[in-house]
């Protein structure tokens, strides 16, 4: 599915959702939920590439592994947590997506904790010893 698809899809979804919402708000909402996740795993298989990308570059980069993959997870729980915000704060659920917002933050800072301490001993290593 390419750009011109997922934006018509989105404009058509945009529109039922704005005509349903007046005769029965709860299919409209479901019209916006099935839209979202259409357009999420018609975008899933770029996102793997990129993925792949990134993962291949590391490897010419020589960067560990282990950084590697913290930082695909890092984009993929930002990329879930916006996903899932979004769907909440079209649901009208705003404080339930502020909440879904601070635990991504919350897991990208968790996942990235290694990957600070050792740009910090990196750091610490070039400084000079008095």
């Amino acid at each position: 599915m390419d750009i011109v698809q997922i934006v018509t899809l989105g404009i058509v979804a945009s529109i039922l959702y704005i005509i349903l919402k007046e005769i029965n708000s709860s299919i409209a909402f479901f019209v916006i939920l099935i839209t979202g996740i259409i357009i999420f795993f018609s975008v899933i298989q770029q996102i793997s590439s990129i993925f792949q990308l990134i993962q291949s570059l590391g490897t010419k980069a020589n960067v560990e592994g282990m950084y590697m993959d913290t930082i695909l997870k890092i984009i993929g729980i930002a990329y879930i947590a916006e996903l899932g915000a979004g769907i909440t704060k079209d649901a009208g659920l705003g404080s339930v997506a502020a909440k879904i917002e601070l635990a991504g933050k919350i897991f990208i800072l968790l996942l990235a904790v290694p990957i600070i301490s050792a740009v910090i001993e990196a750091i610490i290593r070039f400084l000079p010893t008095t």
